[in-house]
């Protein structure tokens, strides 16, 4: 078992700080990529014909017998993938009425994501991108902790097949938003 919670987040995580690394998304188009998701299935983001595809970028999901990388709590913006995939799941039926098709993505395996997509029961397909090909092909800011590439935590949302200018954002663990809103 985890000493910490998995669900909630300490309350002195340091907060991830936009460093402009994901500026050059704006207004890109997504190429021509598929990834294997938590169904099984193929999808090519850049082939979906839903209005919105909300894609939110996450580090890794922590498994509640094991105890999260050494150090972990102290990487910005690292902590609180399992708190942000249960956001994206209250929030489904939501963005589902709009039209949206919602994704995540990560480095991690998809045997390794399945059973997340299992245990928190998501709505919605997360998609593995464990070659990194979608990664580099889209030069998505990215981190090493033990030797993993790890994707930063960042949202976008495309539209037909492009990156929306307007909205792209580095993402913060759900329970972090307020204290690191700006204003």
């Amino acid at each position: 078992m985890r000493s910490d919670n998995l669900y909630s987040l300490p309350k002195d995580l340091p907060a991830p700080v936009d460093d402009g690394a994901a500026d050059h998304l704006r207004g890109m188009r997504i190429p021509s990529i598929r990834l294997l998701s938590t169904g099984s299935e193929w999808i090519d983001v850049s082939k979906l014909t839903a209005q919105f595809v909300v894609l939110f970028c996450y580090t890794k999901t922590g498994l509640p017998d094991r105890e999260p990388p050494k150090g972990w709590n102290e990487i910005p913006g690292a902590r609180g993938c399992t708190p942000e995939c249960i956001g994206f799941r209250h929030s489904y039926s939501k963005l589902h009425e709009l039209d949206c098709a919602v994704f995540g993505l990560s480095t991690q395996a998809t045997e390794y994501q399945k059973e997340v997509a299992d245990r928190l029961d998501l709505p919605f397909p997360v998609l593995s991108d464990s070659d990194l090909i979608f990664t580099d092909a889209l030069r998505l800011p990215t981190f090493v902790a033990e030797k993993e590439v790890l994707l930063k935590r960042l949202t976008m949302v495309i539209r037909q097949g492009t990156i929306d200018p307007s909205f792209i954002q580095f993402s913060l663990p759900i329970g972090m938003q307020k204290k690191f809103s700006a204003g």
